[in-house]
């Protein structure tokens, strides 16, 4: 699934070539993938794209006011397989699990596939019914997190810290590769219990997640399977993980072999001496 780093890779690599640009038709070829009012116009056509934003693992493609003071926009989730993809004029589209094809008045196409379907389209009005009725639902996005609010939403839960850190109403973005990615970096057993992270462990918890979000994104994100970024570029953090997919293999910062369970129904991948349970 795409998190957070994927997610502004993906905002990033289509920001130029949405920007400015207005859309001439709408193509939906799955109902069912939006939630919402589904006329061209809710989907933006004829309106020109002003900005792309996130907030966690969401996008949202925001349009120009026109004669309205209405800014329309339509917040996308890519799910497990999801993808956005800009093809340039002339270049076929994939018909397989193209759900839905944006023409730009340049003939470029955007596409959204999303094989598996767990993803979809949510149609706004304006960005602020888009935060009132989804985006205001999840936590704050991790990059924005502070260290006291997040031990303020620790204290409150008493779930392992992996468990936690996966809940999209506690904090938006992350999911199985930067939980695992994240508690290695701080030495957190996946099964520490939230409410005991105290306020320097919280600290530390952000101040490393900035850092590994950074990276990541910088990186493009990481390719496991599909994942491409808006103008198909996979990303190249994969390289650098150090838990994440290598159970079994040495860890790299103490030559333990790396452990496997499973935590809230994910695979999990952790150092027994680096990250060390406590009673």
């Amino acid at each position: 699934m795409p998190e957070l780093p994927e997610v502004q890779a993906v905002r990033r690599s289509l920001a130029g070539h949405l920007v400015g640009r207005a859309v001439r038709r709408v193509h939906l070829r799955r109902r069912d993938v939006v939630r919402g009012p589904r006329r061209p116009a809710d989907l933006l056509a004829g309106r020109r794209i002003a900005d792309l934003r996130r907030h966690g693992k969401q996008l949202a493609i925001v349009a120009e006011p026109q004669e309205d003071p209405e800014r329309p926009c339509v917040c996308v989730h890519l799910g497990m397989s999801g993808s956005l993809r800009i093809l340039p004029p002339g270049r076929a589209a994939a018909v397989d699990h193209a759900h839905l094809v944006w023409t730009l008045e340049d003939r470029q196409r955007l596409v959204f596939r999303d094989p598996r379907r767990f993803g979809g389209i949510w149609t706004f009005r304006d960005v602020d019914e888009m935060w009132t009725r989804r985006w205001s639902q999840m936590g704050p996005d991790a990059l924005l997190m502070t260290p006291a609010d997040l031990h303020a939403r620790l204290a409150r839960t008493r779930r392992c810290i992996k468990a936690a850190l996966l809940d999209q109403n506690l904090i938006a973005g992350l999911g199985n590769i930067y939980v695992d990615e994240l508690l290695h970096a701080c030495g957190l057993h996946p099964l520490t219990v939230s409410h005991r992270i105290d306020r320097s462990q919280a600290r530390r918890l952000v101040r490393s997640m900035r850092r590994l979000l950074d990276r990541a994104t910088e990186a493009g994100g990481s390719t496991l399977r599909d994942y491409v970024d808006g103008t198909g570029q996979p990303g190249r953090f994969q390289n650098g993980h150090r838990v994440y997919g290598r159970a079994g293999e040495r860890c790299q910062a103490c030559g333990l072999s790396l452990s496997r369970i499973v935590v809230a129904g994910r695979t999990t991948v952790f150092c027994r001496s680096c990250q060390p349970a406590h009673d």
